[in-house]
């Protein structure tokens, strides 16, 4: 087909909140590392990967020709039988991941990771109020709804009880009016009203990401989670960590986020980059916590032997590879163009993020920090003609979110600053 045919097909029998990026969405017919092909032939240089999944770039010849080699042999036995490619992934998760986690269930997506987090704390502390944060994003199914918190992404008003939302450590633009580190973090310390104030006084988890991402890649303070989740396991609950898109180096430096706050949590959720495209997704927890779902339970397809085989060998690579540091590296570099970009281009109101998880915050001037999404969505499109794909998110659609497959070169990095540069021109 053409392109004008899927676009076609795809307004004619897909739901119509599938969004697709761009007014004329591209239609792309192959890819190799960090670059995506369109079924015209011409080349994108891919700064999203795939919303931060295919972490090691497009049909990465290692882990394809394991998954070929897989699929050849065995394909799907489901849960209800173990095999090796699945033991040896637990135990190298056991291993990567800090402090105790240790027993993983294994599923298809974020989504369902996160929804098997809340399960367990729950059952655990025998507690039903979660803790989420506002300007997070949770997945699409009722739960993750209602843990969500961005109207746009919520069909639903709130779907799922014992849901409650605490202030976001979102320094560039904090709720209560302060300026770190003068406020003594007070969007942490809040925590401690909102138990008392909007729970029973106890409360099963908190849920957050060690950096927020379709919120918009908000970094908190360094000393955020150690005060907040303090503050929670003081009221009976357990901290899940949600690292469906810090997970496996992508910050920089450490294998997962929240290493960076010295911060050991309970429960630990992964997807997206773990298996570089396929479907996986992860929920480690420690031996107590794990041990509290005692139904019975199996996941069809979570955990299956070619998803599995597709892990093992991205893991491999990126042990290979040195994937943190080399995020850390090549992040750094990005980070100086961005900042370069900052200094001369006014509709740039803040820099932010860690390793290859960066984003810039456009505004429609800088003393107001207005939101400019009509500007985010026209940087999109200019660099899309430049041939740069990169995402957008935050709570106003102002953010430009920039996450490059973790083995990009840094002549790559250099191309797309430049052509980040030209676009910003007259936005």
């Amino acid at each position: 087909m053409d392109a004008k045919t899927v676009r076609e097909k795809h307004a004619q029998f897909l739901f119509p909140s599938v969004i697709n990026y761009y007014k004329e969405p591209l239609v792309f017919e192959r890819g190799e590392g960090t670059r995506l092909v369109d079924v015209d032939g011409r080349s994108y240089l891919d700064f999203f990967g795939g919303i931060l999944t295919v972490s090691l770039g497009h049909c990465h010849g290692r882990v394809t020709s394991r998954v070929i080699e897989q699929l050849g042999r065995l394909q799907h036995t489901s849960t209800l039988y173990p095999n090796e490619a699945i033991v040896s992934l637990a135990e190298r998760l056991a291993q990567l991941t800090p402090g105790r986690l240790r027993k993983s269930f294994f599923t298809n997506s974020g989504t369902e990771a996160d929804e098997t987090a809340v399960m367990l704390a729950r059952l655990h502390t025998g507690h039903h109020d979660v803790v989420a944060l506002r300007h997070c994003y949770s997945g699409r199914s009722m739960l993750a709804i209602a843990l969500t918190a961005h109207a746009a992404w919520r069909p639903l008003p709130s779907p799922v009880a014992g849901i409650r939302h605490a202030h976001s450590p979102y320094c560039y633009r904090c709720a209560l009016g302060l300026t770190y580190p003068a406020c003594d973090l007070r969007c942490a310390r809040d925590l401690e009203e909102l138990i008392l104030t909007e729970t029973s006084g106890r409360v099963a988890a908190l849920i957050a990401e060690p950096i927020q991402g379709v919120g918009g890649f908000i970094v908190p303070p360094p000393e955020y989670f150690k005060v907040a989740v303090e503050i929670v396991r003081k009221h009976g609950g357990v901290f899940i960590c949600d690292e469906v898109q810090t997970g496996f180096g992508r910050t920089g430096d450490k294998w997962f986020g929240i290493e960076h706050w010295g911060v050991e949590p309970e429960i630990m959720t992964m997807a997206k980059g773990v298996a570089n495209g396929l479907p996986m997704g992860v929920t480690i927890a420690v031996d107590e916590v794990a041990a509290s779902l005692k139904a019975l339970s199996i996941s069809t397809f979570g955990g299956n032997p070619v998803s599995c085989t597709a892990a093992l060998a991205t893991l491999e690579v990126m042990e290979a590879e040195q994937i943190p540091a080399r995020a850390a590296r090549l992040g750094g570099r990005l980070r100086a163009g961005l900042e370069d970009l900052a200094r001369r281009h006014a509709v740039i109101g803040a820099v932010r993020g860690m390793g290859l998880m960066q984003a810039l915050e456009l505004v429609e001037d800088r003393r107001s920090k207005a939101p400019a999404p009509a500007r985010a969505t026209q940087l999109l499109e200019r660099t899309r003609e430049a041939g740069l794909l990169l995402g957008k998110g935050g709570l106003y659609g102002n953010v430009i979110r920039i996450s490059p497959p973790m083995l990009v070169s840094e002549a790559e990095v250099d191309s797309a600053v430049q052509a980040l540069d030209g676009a910003l021109a007259g936005c």
